[in-house]
């Protein structure tokens, strides 16, 4: 039904229901916001590690990959 304003009112169910699924899609939102920065994080801690291997050991690194006597 239009009110005083001419606006068509929103039953009250509806605007809790509509409510409820705002706030799902929040937190679902904000659930997958913090999988993405673990994620996040847990790569860079990877590829920390991997980087202070090559510092400290590249030239072993490299070694293990290149054929020996023109093999």
């Amino acid at each position: 039904m239009p009110s005083a304003s001419g606006h068509h009112q929103i039953p009250a169910e509806t605007q809790r229901h509509d409510d409820d699924q705002t706030q799902e899609t929040a937190q679902g939102l904000s659930a997958a916001a913090m999988l993405a920065q673990e994620q996040a994080d847990d790569l860079d801690a990877i590829l920390d590690d991997i980087e202070t291997v090559l510092e400290t050991n590249a030239e072993e690194y490299v070694s293990s990959f290149v054929q020996k006597g023109g093999e």
